[in-house]
């Protein structure tokens, strides 16, 4: 096969609609516009979006004034569960965990917030201070295993 050889497959390209070429043509005379009207017409039509003089959808929508930052309405929390204090390895019996520990531990980042979470149990007696939240169960499990809670305020 050699370059002047080849062809287009068939199929491959349809041919353009011949518009106005008489009525033998099926798209003769009013050349598949239909009788007058505004889509008949040169230039003709509606623009996106118009719903016949209805007030259009993107009128009737409430307008963002602004915005609000998210991350700014919501305090988002790194979870600290005590399944997680319990199966560490590093952290013993009577130790102190606070915000500079859990850094150190690769818990949180340095502007994370912390909260303390009650999923798994605790034997560990251990004095947790400076965290920024902590669910009441886990404070009430904490205890019972004979530590502490204190947030920071």
């Amino acid at each position: 096969m050699k370059l002047h050889e080849l062809t287009k497959s068939s199929g491959l390209s349809k041919k353009k609609k011949r518009l106005g070429r008489g009525d033998g043509s099926g798209k003769g005379n009013y050349s598949g516009k239909g009788h007058k009207g505004q889509k008949a017409r040169a230039g003709g039509g509606v623009k996106p979006g118009f719903e016949g003089g209805q007030t259009s959808l993107f009128m009737r929508l409430p307008k963002l004034r602004g915005f609000k930052r998210y991350h700014k309405l919501v305090t988002n929390y790194i979870p600290l569960n005590l399944h997680t204090i319990e199966s560490d390895d590093t952290i013993k019996s009577g130790d102190t965990i606070d915000r500079v520990a859990l850094l150190e531990k690769g818990y949180i980042g340095v502007n994370d917030k912390v909260k303390l979470l009650a999923r798994g149990t605790l034997n560990k007696k251990i004095t947790i201070k400076d965290i920024d939240a902590a669910s009441q169960s886990a404070i009430q499990a904490v205890e019972a295993a004979g530590g502490s809670v204190s947030l920071s305020s």
